[in-house]
């Protein structure tokens, strides 16, 4: 089968649909389909193909204030010349999705909308707000609409009017379990992600000075950083947090792993990649109850706060909890098995 997988962004490039659209890639290749991703991410050396781990990949100029948006209207005919059986676009956030239903023919269409919501700016709000009849049009363009969580399946329903089918993203358990725990001097506590304000890191600072026996270990990079500096800078605990930049994924199962409590306060989520990781690494987890974090909060080993709630006690709270993370996660194999069964029917 020819399969047309369209993102604004693709590996090296990091993040949860980057993730999710290069595990079922690489998978859909293993198991003898023929896989292209169409980005909106080429640099400024321009438009380029490349091959990585057996998925063809052709990367297109775009105009991408602050890395989002990504307008590409070259992807509508990327996707017209091409001749697949099967067209899936991601993340509804992002301008790519409207260009492949532009181009979209006779071709089985199928969305996976990454859908949280809101943004991280109020102009990115303000954008996306003038683009829901755009975006609510080429949802409903789909044969098929995935949700990657059930509270965005449920949204979905509200905000659209779409039917979708909840294929939920995968982990690999066994990675994350098995992983070497990184060792320090002191214990710390974790978060994960791009440091922008809406992921809420700066909450996790602020409670520190109540949990003196912690660091906290930051993985991450994003324009929000600089804040976070003065934020801990303010509360006299600088000493105590550990800016890590970007980390590669080789790396990230140790620190999970070696973590006493993972922390995200974010406030959304389409579905929590971050917390399935360190579940499955056998690491607590706090989650602000926001958005599709708070499906997580039946899970093992997970505490659940409301943003007005204390920090420190919640990680009080998980600390020493012991999650069974095979109770509550679908491996990537699983989720790419749901998938065919969604491009053949």
């Amino acid at each position: 089968m020819k399969i047309l997988q369209v993102t604004p962004r693709y590996p090296p490039q990091s993040g949860g649909v980057e993730m999710h659209v290069k595990e079922i890639s690489e998978r859909l290749v293993a198991r003898g389909h023929e896989v292209t991703v169409v980005t909106a991410d080429a640099n400024a050396e321009g438009e380029r193909r490349e091959r990585r781990n057996g998925v063809l990949v052709r990367r297109y100029q775009s105009v991408a204030p602050g890395d989002s948006i990504h307008l590409c209207p070259q992807i509508t005919t990327a996707v017209r010349r091409s001749d697949p059986d099967v067209v899936h676009a991601h993340n509804y956030h992002s301008f790519p999705l409207f260009f492949t239903a532009l181009g979209i023919g006779s071709q089985r269409f199928v969305v996976t909308t990454h859908y949280h919501g809101a943004s991280a700016s109020s102009v990115r709000d303000r954008l996306l707000s003038l683009y829901r009849p755009f975006g609510r049009w080429a949802v409903r363009r789909a044969d098929e609409v995935i949700a990657v969580s059930e509270w965005e399946e449920e949204q979905l329903a509200s905000d659209f009017d779409a039917e979708a089918t909840e294929i939920p993203n995968g982990v690999e358990v066994e990675r994350f379990a098995d992983a070497e725990p990184v060792k320090r001097d002191r214990p710390y506590l974790l978060t994960v992600g791009r440091l922008e304000e809406y992921k809420g890191v700066h909450h996790v600072i602020r409670a520190l000075p109540e949990l003196p026996e912690y660091d906290l270990l930051v993985a991450g990079s994003g324009p929000y950083r600089g804040e976070l500096e003065r934020i801990a800078r303010k509360e006299d605990v600088e000493n105590r947090v550990e800016f890590l930049g970007y980390v590669d994924e080789g790396e990230l199962p140790g620190l999970y792993a070696g973590a006493e409590v993972y922390v995200t306060m974010s406030e959304f989520e389409a579905y929590g990649m971050t917390v399935a990781e360190a579940l499955a690494a056998g690491t607590p987890c706090v989650v602000r109850e926001a958005g599709a974090l708070s499906n997580w909060c039946s899970a093992d080993g997970v505490v659940c706060i409301e943003e007005t709630a204390p920090v420190a006690d919640a990680v009080r709270a998980a600390s020493g909890l012991e999650p069974e993370p095979t109770a509550s996660l679908q491996m990537w194999d699983e989720t790419t098995d749901r998938l065919l069964n969604v491009y053949t029917t």
